[in-house]
């Protein structure tokens, strides 16, 4: 299990709780600094992620962490006629609503206040559920992730996009020193949060990846599970289903 990480060590909120402060304090600049420090690639990662859920032609979508919305508008290309967004940033949400009405799509998006360990939907709810950088911020993963697996209906589609570390050279020592140095430098360039890309270089380069996150889906009864290491390795898209 990955060491616990928080945004805020001196703090005494507990992990849910600093991080929705401190994605609160990013939110406004949270879009245009995931651009920079992506140079651009994670708008692909998504589209990826959109064309998986796309074959299974679902009518209800949930994504989780849902953030400023990104993931949620460019999932009305598969055809869902309602998608729900779900975060536990009042922030990141607001951007998100603005980003929404601005395409005209509130009447197939909802953005909605919630917390992924207490998902407020009944069982067997969602065709499919996605979650983008997200799972590593949850304070329980194992919690969130069975409330993840009892709101999707059987044979729905779980689809995560997470950081990943790289394990072949150089792209490994690559990725270790732009994620120690360059970006925290450029998220407190850009940000008057000068702990929040820390911690988000931080909790990525420490959370499980790969066959071990894989893993860990299979133990909280997830079931035909694949990963799809992206971009030599930077990031992964897991695929599981109920």
């Amino acid at each position: 299990m990955a060491e616990k990480v928080t945004p805020y060590k001196d703090s005494k909120l507990g992990k849910k709780e600093q991080v929705t402060q401190m994605f609160d304090t990013i939110s406004k600049n949270y879009d245009g600094l995931n651009r920079v420090i992506s140079f651009g690639i994670d708008v692909k990662w998504r589209k990826r992620v959109v064309n998986l859920i796309k074959s299974k032609k679902p009518v209800t979508i949930l994504d989780i962490a849902t953030g400023t919305g990104d993931l949620a508008i460019n999932l009305t290309k598969t055809g869902a006629t309602k998608i729900t967004g779900l975060d536990i940033s009042p922030g990141m949400l607001e951007v998100g609503k603005q980003k929404v009405a601005a395409k005209n799509l509130s009447n197939t998006i909802d953005m909605i206040i919630g917390d992924s360990e207490n998902l407020p939907f009944s069982d067997n709810t969602f065709d499919a559920i996605t979650v983008a950088f997200g799972v590593r911020n949850f304070e329980n993963l194992d919690k969130g992730l069975t409330e993840i697996l009892r709101v999707l209906k059987p044979k729905g589609t779980f689809v995560v996009l997470e950081t990943s570390v790289p394990t072949k050279t150089p792209f490994k020592q690559g990725y270790k020193f732009y994620t120690k140095y360059i970006l925290p430098t450029i998220g407190k360039l850009f940000s008057k949060d000068r702990t929040a890309y820390s911690y988000l270089s931080e909790s990525a380069s420490i959370f499980p990846h790969g066959e071990e996150f894989n893993n860990i889906l299979q133990k909280n009864g997830f079931i035909s599970i694949e990963n799809k290491p992206q971009t030599f390795g930077v990031a992964s898209i897991y695929v599981a289903s109920k």
